[in-house]
């Protein structure tokens, strides 16, 4: 996606004009952002009752799994508001709106990245960061400088790497007009893999989630480093501080599978 002159102050005004739109409705904006930091965290209270009946699952405490969770939550609901566009994009596709934006001076990623912001998922993004700010708490995170870089380096890579998922799924609308529910499942329940070790899967499912779809190397890898531990799997420190950089890679992908996307798009016809 190239950025012409002018590209992130119309991003900043889509972002201006959604954050107007949903503050018309303040009591509803509140209510559901209230109801995402509800519900996720009763999905970490689960968690918290799994380790107080088995206190640890092949070695790995609560706070450790705090810090998995933390990481990828937060990750997730930033890409998530942010990159809601893209998760709505067949609507785009079946009214013909899509059309109407490859005529405006501006690249089609942007705009469709602009069509809406998801601000209540601070409700969600609010609970992971509490969580990890907890788990990094009794983790002694704070004390290293390097460590709280690379915590943000890791949620940095995570949200690209999301927001990369948001848009490959975007891009598969061009060829089946409806989004795929085999991409919700890496996606959504990517999210629901990565808040627990690798270790802990098949050696197959850990393949998938480093190579294919890279979320050990934006929370696994990293955590690693922070907590000094030696990794199971052999990934070296070097390794585990340049993980992040696979989910800036895994975006970039993406982006080129879309701009391949809209240049063999045909238009509605209509």
């Amino acid at each position: 996606m190239r950025l012409k002159p002018g590209s992130l102050s119309l991003y900043w005004r889509y972002f201006d004009v959604s954050l107007r739109s949903q503050m018309q409705h303040r009591t509803s904006f509140a209510l559901s952002a209230t109801a995402h930091f509800v519900v996720t965290g009763a999905e970490f209270l689960g968690l918290v009752a799994l380790f107080q009946r088995f206190g640890q699952i092949r070695g790995w405490e609560l706070t450790h799994m705090a810090l998995f969770y933390g990481i990828i939550s937060v990750a997730f609901a930033t890409a998530e508001a942010a990159a809601r566009g893209f998760d709505i994009f067949p609507r785009l596709i079946k009214s013909g709106d899509f059309d109407r934006l490859l005529v405006r001076p501006r690249g089609a990623a942007l705009q469709v990245l602009g069509q809406e912001f998801q601000l209540m998922r601070v409700g969600r993004w609010a609970q992971g960061f509490l969580v990890l700010g907890w788990a990094s708490w009794h983790l002694h995170v704070y004390r290293s400088p390097a460590n709280l870089t690379l915590l943000v380096l890791a949620i940095a890579g995570g949200a690209c790497l999301f927001a990369g998922l948001f848009i490959l799924q975007a891009t598969l609308c061009f060829w089946t007009t409806e989004s795929l529910e085999i991409v919700n499942c890496t996606t959504y329940g990517g999210v629901e893999a990565a808040q627990f070790p690798l270790t802990i899967y098949r050696p197959w499912f850990r393949m998938f989630f480093t190579f294919v779809i890279p979320l050990a190397a934006i929370n696994y890898f990293p955590a690693q480093a922070i907590l000094g531990l030696d990794d199971a799997l052999g990934s070296t420190r070097t390794i585990q501080w340049l993980s992040p950089l696979a989910g800036l890679g895994f975006l970039l992908i993406c982006l080129r599978c879309w701009r391949s996307g809209v240049r063999h798009y045909t238009s509605t016809g209509s």
